[in-house]
Parts: structure tokens; sequence; C-alpha cells
């Protein structure tokens, strides 16, 4: 989620700090691994969305160059920047269902233990996401 390695260090560094921290507000509602888990979530979607307001203000001039070009690499495959870019465009309970979901690996009732919604919440998100993903990667071409 992070991007770089030395970023997912540091993030680490930090959530195991704040976890630290906050043990003694933890009110045992859930599991601890649950309550870790969300805490380091949270604090990469917060690390996500700092950076893609810095991105966004430090490379606007170069992203509007670049969307002249082609945006499907040589093999005709999406190029990772395009995704990334794109699921940094998705609303935030999306993103996470989806992240969670499709990249983690984690199944519903999982993800809505982890998020604090329904199940049925998490299965409408994560669909709501692809749908996005799908709509921004083929405007983008």
């Amino acid at each position: 989620m992070c991007g770089t390695r030395a970023d997912a260090e540091d993030l680490l560094q930090e959530i195991f700090l704040q976890a630290y921290r906050k043990l003694p507000d933890f009110r045992g509602d859930s599991t601890v691994g649950t309550w870790l888990y969300r805490l380091a979530m949270n604090r990469c979607l917060d690390h996500l969305k700092s950076r893609q307001t810095r991105a966004t203000s430090a490379t606007a001039p170069l992203d509007e160059e670049t969307m002249v070009g082609p945006r499907l690499a040589t093999d005709g495959g999406i190029k990772r920047l395009d995704l990334e870019r794109a699921i940094a465009r998705l609303p935030e309970g999306a993103r996470a269902a989806f992240l969670l979901h499709d990249v983690e690996g984690f199944q519903h009732g999982e993800i809505a233990s982890i998020l604090g919604i329904s199940e049925g919440t998490s299965k409408s998100q994560v669909h709501k996401a692809r749908l996005k993903l799908r709509a921004f990667l083929t405007a983008s071409v």
C-alpha cells in the first residue's frame, strides 16, 4: 500500500508506536489482531491521502503531459502507475474494502469486522470499487 519499502518500514514503526500508546484504550470489543490491523490500515490510508495530496500538487503539470500519450504498456497491460492512481481516486470506504478483499484476500465477513461495517456493505463497496476502477482505467486509454 505504501509504494516503497522505506515508506513501509517507517509506517510500521509509527504503527507500533501508536499501538503501544493506545493499548490502554483498547476496549476488547474485538481481538487484538483485528484492532491492530485496523490501526495499521487507518495509518496507511492516512499516509496515502497525504502522499496523494503532495503528489497531486507537485506533479499536476506532469500528469497533464502524460495524459496525451498512450496509457497502456507495450504488452497490452495496464501500467502499475495507472492502477495505483485509479485506486487512489476511489472513495475511502470502497478503496479499503477493495484492498482488503481483492489485494489482501480477506473474506467479506472479516472485512466487515475490520472496517466496522456489515457484510453486505463490504460486498457492495468492493463491487462499486471494481466498477469505478474499470471506468477510470478504460477512460484513461
